[in-house]
């Protein structure tokens, strides 16, 4: 049970912030916990994804932290992501202004990290838990945050909406990737720009919100 609490507690925080932030419009809970559903059910096959990806994974330790952290895992959780947002969130009505574009992202970003986190909490202990609780969950909805972001701008900017839908893939895939490149290396150098790296995406992370938020069609 104590497990549970630590995999979960960082999700829960996270869901009432970003609910918080979303200060104009509320987005109905029927929709947000659709959301957190796609991104919880997207990890089944997110896991077959990977470990048929991992066949091919080259020799030698940078080659194969670079695979993993470019083409396992990132490209697989991200796409997924990606997908499940075009495909159940893109056209329903309640989408109906950029910072929603945030807020389900992240949302989707929260239901996968929270199947994640579980499974790796259960496995591993709670040590590895309180570890994740402050970089891999907070990283996943941030990773949302910017697919959000961008996916916000291509629904409402129809003229350069493919560059932004294109956009909203690869800024998220690249910072994942990067993120778990840091850490698979096992290389001084990377470790030491890890926690740079983080600082970047609260900072980059907030600045979007910000953004996005203080634009809404509903602020007045």
């Amino acid at each position: 049970m104590n497990l549970l609490v630590i995999s979960l507690a960082p999700v829960l925080i996270i869901i009432i912030y970003v609910y918080y932030r979303d200060k104009y419009e509320k987005e109905p809970w029927k929709m947000l916990l659709r959301a957190l559903l796609l991104g919880s059910l997207i990890t089944l096959p997110v896991i077959f994804l990977e470990r048929a990806l991992s066949v091919f994974l080259p020799a030698g330790q940078m080659q194969s932290a670079a695979y993993n952290a470019f083409v396992v895992a990132s490209l697989s959780e991200e796409g997924f992501k990606y997908l499940a947002f075009i495909l159940f969130i893109w056209g329903n009505r309640n989408f109906n202004e950029k910072f929603d574009g945030i807020v389900y992202a992240v949302f989707i970003s929260l239901g996968f990290a929270a199947v994640e986190n579980v499974l790796y909490v259960l496995n591993a202990g709670a040590e590895l838990g309180l570890s994740r609780a402050l970089t891999a969950v907070p990283a996943h909805a941030l990773f949302g945050v910017t697919m959000g972001y961008y996916l916000g701008l291509a629904k409402f900017f129809p003229k350069p909406r493919a560059w932004y839908l294109l956009l909203a893939f690869i800024y998220p895939w690249m910072f994942h990737a990067f993120y778990d490149f840091c850490l698979m290396s096992e290389r001084y150098l990377l470790l030491l720009i890890f926690i740079p790296f983080l600082v970047f995406l609260w900072f980059t992370g907030f600045k979007k919100m910000k953004y996005l938020s203080d634009n809404s069609i509903y602020r007045r």
